[in-house]
Order: structure tokens, then sequence, then C-alpha cells
């Protein structure tokens, strides 16, 4: 099993930037599909971006060209660097890990203003 926990949210202005961290503990990280993924109020779950155990990422159409995925393997952490941020992009925002089972943090509420 895999204990992730996300850091870095907040409340920011319109066209600012945030970047979250996930540490993960508890397996071999670099073993695993990570992910962000994000829950607007009254919204279903969504995927952010991911990145592969080679490195190989995917954006949703929503943020790309605005947010980055990246890892280290030797920290356990997934980053996800958000810049040109939106009030849309309010949300609390999840990393997942996923090999096999499919692993959560507890969230970080990520607060964009107008």
């Amino acid at each position: 099993q895999v204990q992730l926990v996300e850091s870095g949210g907040g409340l920011v202005q319109a066209g600012g930037s945030l970047r979250l961290s996930c540490l993960a503990s508890g397996s071999i990280f670099s073993i695993y599909y990570m992910g962000w993924y994000r829950q607007a109020s009254g919204k279903q779950r969504e995927l952010v971006a991911g990145i592969s155990t080679g490195g190989r990422t995917n954006y949703a159409e929503s943020v790309k060209g605005r947010f980055t995925i990246s890892r280290d393997n030797a920290k356990s952490t997934v980053y996800l660097q958000m810049n040109s941020l939106k009030p849309e992009d309010t949300a609390v925002y999840y990393c997942n890990a996923a090999l096999g089972n499919n692993y959560w943090g507890q969230g970080t509420q990520v607060t964009v203003s107008s």
C-alpha cells in the first residue's frame, strides 16, 4: 500500500500560480502511475494530469498549456505546477497512485478568486 499527503493548496487571485506537492510513502514510488484529480463543489471528480513511470504525461484539455505535472522518484514526490489560474480551477485537488489498485490522498483546497 501507499500513503499520499498533498500540500501546497491555498487562495490565489486569477492569473496567479500555485505548486501542489504529493509525498508518497509505504511503497516503491517509482512503480506507480501518478495523477492529480480535482473535484469542484457539486461536480464529479475529474483527471487533471497524469504521469507514467517513464515520465509520459497527459492533461485535461482545460489545463493544457497552463499546468505541468512532474515527478521526483528520489523524493517519492509528484508535483503539479499550476500557472495562469482561473476561477474555474477552484476545487479540491487529490493525488492518486495507481497500480492495479487506486490510492488517494486527503485532498488540498485550491481557491482562485476573480
